[in-house]
């Protein structure tokens, strides 16, 4: 009877162990970039004329050039790499892999120096593209803000002649949000995060929407989106400086912690209250 008792108690004893023992994290992918790519400054039409590009390549000058396929055929002078064979993620700044956002489900930043936004998982660059965000005098806010609604189309607060395309809200207050809308190669808009049609469906199909208590509250709130960096106005196009320098505008996995930090466990809490809403629905 006693020595049943010992090997049930020991049985217990493991088991209780277990349940509680810190379960392993396995180490994050570490992704990099090829050898630094080049640019120069051309003519356009004459760099299509001598040159022939695929629609993945035609895809990647746009994005060098923070634009849209429109735009891009309005452009006198373009930016272009010496190289076009690689993945749009490896022309625009954002790192490949951020250890620090492991623990982050999903993650959307948005640089308002180099125009460019990513969105991460667990740390993994998953998509990225151009961004044309808030003129100088319609700023787009930046710090911690979270996608709350959703709409396939909507009208614009600040002009009801306005059609936003894949819009998803990020300020119900402000009206801010990223969504479908003309890039012409620079910080144009009222506040709102400018996307092309392809970017603003992803996000649109990847972000979560916020999930309401009633009218007036929220739930749970949606994926984390963090707006950072000042733009100079009055001076020219950051991105043409690649030509010379072209890891200018590079943003690397210390500066993203760095913006992160201060949001961390907020976003933390945030997914927490997620979890445990979709655990219990």
């Amino acid at each position: 009877m006693k020595k049943t008792l010992l090997i049930l108690a020991i049985t217990i004893l493991s088991f209780s162990c277990k349940k509680n023992e810190t379960p392993e994290i396995k180490e994050i992918e570490i992704r990099k970039k090829p050898a630094t790519i080049s640019y120069r400054i051309e003519n356009r039409k004459d760099w299509l004329k001598a040159n022939t590009t695929a629609d993945t390549q035609l895809d990647i000058l746009v994005a060098v050039n923070r634009t849209d396929k429109t735009n891009f055929a309005k452009m006198d002078s373009i930016l272009v790499p010496s190289d076009l064979k690689g993945k749009i993620e490896h022309y625009l700044p954002f790192p490949l892999t951020v250890p620090y956002l492991r623990a982050i489900d999903k993650v959307i930043f948005f640089s308002y120096p180099s125009q460019t936004f990513a969105a991460y998982e667990k740390g993994q660059l998953v998509y990225t593209g151009p961004t044309n965000m808030g003129r100088k005098k319609d700023p787009t806010p930046t710090g911690l803000f979270y996608t709350n609604w959703k709409a396939v189309k909507t009208v614009s607060t600040f002009n009801d002649e306005w059609d936003l395309k894949w819009n998803f809200n990020i300020e119900n207050k402000k009206g801010v949000g990223f969504h479908e809308y003309a890039l012409p190669g620079y910080p144009a808009s009222h506040s709102c995060l400018r996307l092309q049609e392809k970017d603003a469906r992803y996000l649109y199909d990847w972000a979560d929407q916020w999930v309401l208590a009633d009218k007036e509250n929220v739930k749970v709130k949606g994926t984390p989106v963090i707006v950072f960096g000042t733009y100079d106005f009055d001076g020219k196009k950051p991105w043409l400086q690649l030509a010379k320098d072209p890891k200018v505008l590079e943003i690397s996995a210390e500066e993203i912690e760095k913006e992160t930090k201060p949001f961390l466990d907020k976003i933390l809490t945030e997914q927490k209250n997620r979890e445990a809403y979709q655990n219990n629905k």
